[in-house]
């Protein structure tokens, strides 16, 4: 049975967080990855994901939120390795007749594969079971074009080829080389399929609560027309049907533009960083904003930055190498998934998750003029049982303002290095108050009532 109260709308007071059925306020966070749907490796078929391995890591982390990863193309040439790279299953079925250009059966536009979309329904309805939220990415700009040269073009073995498909559907339209027309709607047979597509998407998942839907994952900053039809379209197939579940816009790459992204009709964006990306910058509440280290650094991030996003009314979400031996970034970046930073930032993923719980979060906004830190979320003046969330990034003492406070708080601290709590004793007075954490590193101040 799934778990999870839904679907997600945008809460009616604070649009900075997704209400679940109960009206309540929710922080979605968690840790995502690039093979959670579609097996990815060198060998065709490549090494099986161990997907209920995955679950059982989001779930030692307290995670609630992941995105499920797709792959428009079934093979890619890399350059940097001189081989081929697979991604298996695809939403078409391959039949031929004819040869592909990876030597494979050409697809059949005409005809879905069962396979991909009962292993998405699967993986949904069991995240569901273990109490997560899955954002369904239903196409992606790295599919389409050469973003980085190490990984080379996978447009070669894209199914919207004129050479890999059946049905004399040609996504480059114009011979230039890479499919980047298929995120614009210059070709009417190629958004006729996309459009069936997302349709067969609707109807595999539509009906389960812990649903949302990311139209792309980074396509290029041409594509906004494209992602806008298909918000809309999607919007329009869910007003006939029971559950209607929120629609998110990931900011493009290159191209990429905030200001396109708050005026779309999407429930939530993922934004690409401001000045600083260490620095996330407020959430004005125009929308629920999953701000994801993927689209601020490909793979980067720490605690501090999470904290951080959090006391800004962010939702804080990491692009996390994992541990799939699979995972061909692992062979061209040489990153290591079990590096203590990302460690540390699975960890206070949670401890964010479980402190939101603890709060009525839809009375809280960001309020860095009430921590000399400038990271807080606070209730507002009036508020009855007034609360306060102060983020200290560095070690030392900081201050709150607590002039408008008419009743006496508590304190309690949270540690980041390990997510001890300890009691810091009432706080009285009015003013600035001088707060000293219990430790030599970051700390985070919770006053309550």
């Amino acid at each position: 049975m799934n778990k999870l109260p839904g679907p997600l709308r945008v809460h009616p007071t604070n649009p900075r967080y997704f209400a679940d059925a109960s009206g309540r306020a929710l922080l979605l966070t968690g840790s995502h990855t690039w093979d959670n749907l579609q097996d990815v490796g060198w060998t065709n078929p490549p090494p099986e994901f161990d997907y209920e391995q995955f679950l059982d890591f989001l779930t030692r982390h307290g995670h609630n939120f992941f995105r499920l990863w797709t792959w428009e193309h079934g093979s890619c040439p890399m350059k940097a390795y001189q081989k081929q790279l697979y991604f298996v299953p695809t939403p078409f079925v391959r039949s031929g007749p004819g040869v592909a250009l990876d030597g494979l059966p050409r697809y059949d536009l005409e005809k879905f594969d069962p396979i991909y979309f009962q292993r998405m329904r699967q993986r949904v309805m069991a995240a569901g079971e273990r109490g997560f939220y899955v954002s369904i990415m239903l196409f992606d700009g790295w599919s389409i074009e050469e973003k980085n040269a190490e990984y080379g073009s996978p447009w070669a073995g894209h199914f919207f080829h004129r050479d890999n498909n059946s049905n004399g559907v040609d996504g480059d339209p114009d011979k230039v080389g890479d499919g980047r027309a298929t995120h614009h709607l210059r070709n009417p047979a190629v958004t006729r399929v996309q459009e069936r597509y997302v349709r067969q998407v609707i109807e595999t998942v539509g009906d389960l609560p812990n649903v949302l839907y990311e139209i792309s994952n980074e396509s290029n900053g041409e594509a906004y027309a494209w992602h806008n039809h298909l918000i809309d379209f999607i919007h329009e197939v869910e007003s006939h049907r029971p559950m209607r579940h929120p629609v998110g816009f990931t900011v493009p790459y290159p191209g990429g533009d905030n200001e396109k992204l708050l005026a779309s009709g999407a429930e939530w964006i993922s934004p690409k960083p401001g000045q600083d990306q260490n620095d996330p910058e407020i959430a004005d509440g125009r929308k629920v904003i999953l701000d994801d280290t993927d689209h601020l650094w490909g793979i980067g991030g720490d605690r501090y930055w999470a904290w951080k996003s959090f006391c800004r009314g962010r939702n804080p979400l990491f692009m996390d190498p994992y541990t799939s031996k699979s995972i061909w970034v692992d062979e061209l970046k040489n990153w290591n998934p079990d590096d203590d930073r990302w460690h540390s930032l699975r960890r206070n993923l949670g401890y964010i998750r479980h402190l939101a719980e603890k709060v009525d979060l839809a009375a809280l906004t960001p309020r860095g003029e009430l921590s000399s830190t400038g990271y807080c979320l606070a209730t507002a003046d009036d508020a009855a049982r007034p609360t306060l969330i102060a983020y200290q990034p560095t070690a030392g003492e900081f201050s709150v303002d607590l002039s408008r406070v008419r009743t006496g708080l508590k304190l309690q601290w949270l540690n980041p290095a390990d997510g001890s709590t300890s009691e810091g004793g009432p706080i009285g007075g009015k003013g600035k108050v001088t707060l000293k954490p219990p430790y030599a590193h970051d700390a985070v101040g919770y006053l309550h009532t």
